[in-house]
């Protein structure tokens, strides 16, 4: 089926020699029954005058419908339930991939700032030993000598208390599950790369469908509604 052309046939039908559209009556609002968007699209491109036409066509041009039916043709989604349900399942797997992703980076951070207190610790903490010995003017003398080493000391102890360990992760530990979180997101990424594309595809032309076919949020939800029944 050639789309483009089948379109734009559709178009100048209703199209008189003065240039000027032939009024026909508007159609009701969108049927409840979908069996076939193709046909669905078909019509409404029959109907010239249709507020539903109107609105697409200020948005997108012959050309964005055509790649949609075209694309719809490929796919073989030629029902709106089973589009939706395509959709959803396509957002619910970039969703979890995301989640995944985003999860791992998260971890990475933490790990990265736990090292770099664990490693602030480590060189400081003998130097605050010293420091809770003293007391009186030796005290306020030795704070004012190593300033920077007990205020990072103490910022480590503080950050140790803020998750609640007794005690420390190695260092190496820790650099082996940076690592494995890293090389768990680097080969996941082209599989969350696909299904951000193949999602953006589906709902832009889920998206297109809805408007050319004039389906409101007020009918979807009566849909889900009967559905649920």
């Amino acid at each position: 089926m050639d789309a483009v052309k089948t379109i734009i046939l559709s178009r100048k039908k209703y199209v008189g020699i003065s240039g000027k559209r032939i009024i026909v009556p508007k159609a009701k609002a969108a049927v409840q029954s979908r069996p076939n968007l193709l046909i669905d699209i078909q019509a409404k491109m029959q109907q010239a005058n249709s507020p539903g036409f109107e609105r697409w066509a200020k948005i997108f041009n012959l050309k964005e419908m055509a790649k949609t039916v075209i694309y719809l043709q490929e796919k073989g989604l030629t029902d709106l339930g089973e589009l939706e349900k395509v959709c959803d399942a396509a957002v619910q797997k970039f969703n979890d991939l995301s989640g995944q992703s985003k999860a791992a980076s998260a971890r990475m951070k933490d790990i990265s700032e736990l090292q770099k207190h664990i490693g602030a610790y480590g060189k400081t903490r003998e130097i605050y030993a010293q420091y809770r010995k003293l007391t009186g003017r030796k005290q306020t003398q030795f704070y004012e000598q190593h300033t920077d080493e007990i205020t990072d000391c103490q910022a480590a102890k503080r950050y140790f208390n803020s998750l609640s360990l007794k005690k420390l992760p190695s260092m190496q530990s820790l650099k082996q599950e940076y690592a494995t979180l890293q090389a768990e997101n680097k080969k996941r990424y082209p599989e969350y790369k696909q299904a951000r594309e193949k999602m953006i595809e589906l709902l832009t032309a889920k998206n297109n469908v809805e408007r050319i076919l004039g389906v409101t949020e007020k009918e979807k939800n009566r849909d889900r509604q009967q559905e649920a029944r």
